[in-house]
């Protein structure tokens, strides 16, 4: 029920997942009608629905039969593999925070981002807005468990890591970037290749950026907001005549591959890391396609048991999560 365009988008896209890429999804939701023509998806019936704009941690304790909070504990029940939602992102967190539990270790869940860099893997920014202030600590932690997640979703056993910061030199940032620079020039298990600036975002410096979740979600948004205004300026230059217009037209192929990369529906959204269970946060505005590639992504990683991968790394004990992808 989450999301600018539900249910019927997040219906669609389900449908996608099981029809094209032969997943079993499980809908969410009110089982009266609502969600309209599920042509034989089964449905956990859930009568309550958090809005985007509630509180999260007040909605997720208050609203017990809210779809975010039943589909949290269909995955801590097993009843289910991964949790999918393009809802209120805070309350989505709080759900699988409360229901799946915290990974052994973990001191704070993070928000793992993929940024789009053309001709290669994307880039993973991380934290990406769960946590606004946080320690050295918690940002090695944060690279720790965007390293499992790398390994495990693109076959890349040793991704660098990069301390988002206003300078590449180590005396650059603030006293966070700073004691998380000596910190990690230390850390085992972190191929740690020091700082970049905003400008590196999207051009594959690093394969991990780091920092915390409110200079993160400020980058992202930020990102966000200039590709949506240069497409904007992009189709107001080409149709401003004939001859633009023609010429956007002998553009549109070779652009086309540009436009894949940046497009968010082709990424599978955000990956909640340091919970116990897979949870992908998708775009509010996501479509049936991005509703899709979140759900074959939540998938994979349970192939790929990115939580045993992500406990490892952070060197928490062995915990309840052990469901087997189907």
């Amino acid at each position: 029920m989450g999301g600018d365009r539900a249910p019927r988008e997040i219906v669609a896209g389900a449908l996608l997942a099981r029809d094209e890429l032969g997943i079993e999804v499980l809908l969410v939701g009110p089982d009266d009608g609502t969600l309209g023509e599920t042509h034989g998806l089964p449905i956990l019936d859930a009568r309550q629905t958090i809005a985007m704009d509630e509180d999260p941690a007040r909605a997720v304790r208050t609203k017990k039969d809210s779809s975010l909070v039943r589909c949290a504990e269909a995955v801590r029940d097993q009843s289910a593999s991964s949790m999918v939602s393009a809802g209120n992102t805070g309350a989505a967190m709080a759900s699988a925070l409360l229901r799946m539990g915290r990974i052994s270790g973990v001191a704070r869940p993070a928000i793992a981002t993929p940024l789009p860099v053309f001709g290669a893997n994307p880039s993973i920014l991380i934290d990406a807005g769960a946590n606004a202030e946080c320690t050295a600590d918690w940002l090695l932690q944060f690279a720790q468990m965007a390293t499992a997640y790398v390994r495990a979703r693109y076959a890349n056993q040793n991704p660098t890591v990069a301390l988002l910061s206003i300078g590449e030199e180590p005396t650059k940032g603030n006293t966070l970037i700073k004691e998380s620079h000596e910190l990690f020039v230390s850390a085992e298990g972190v191929n740690f290749i020091g700082n970049v600036e905003g400008r590196d975002l999207l051009v594959g410096k690093a394969d991990i950026i780091v920092t915390d979740g409110f200079t993160g979600n400020v980058a992202l948004k930020s990102l966000e907001g200039a590709v949506a205004t240069f497409n904007v300026m992009l189709r107001s230059a080409v149709n401003t005549s004939l001859s633009s217009r023609l010429a956007g037209l002998m553009l549109k192929k070779p652009l086309a591959p540009y436009v894949r990369v940046v497009d968010p529906e082709n990424t599978g959204g955000a990956m909640l890391l340091g919970v116990e269970g897979v949870c992908i946060i998708s775009h509010g505005s996501s479509s049936a396609r991005a509703i899709k590639n979140a759900i074959n992504a939540a998938n994979e990683m349970v192939r790929q048991d990115l939580v045993e991968q992500v406990r490892s790394a952070v060197g928490g004990t062995a915990g309840a999560y052990r469901y087997q992808a189907k």
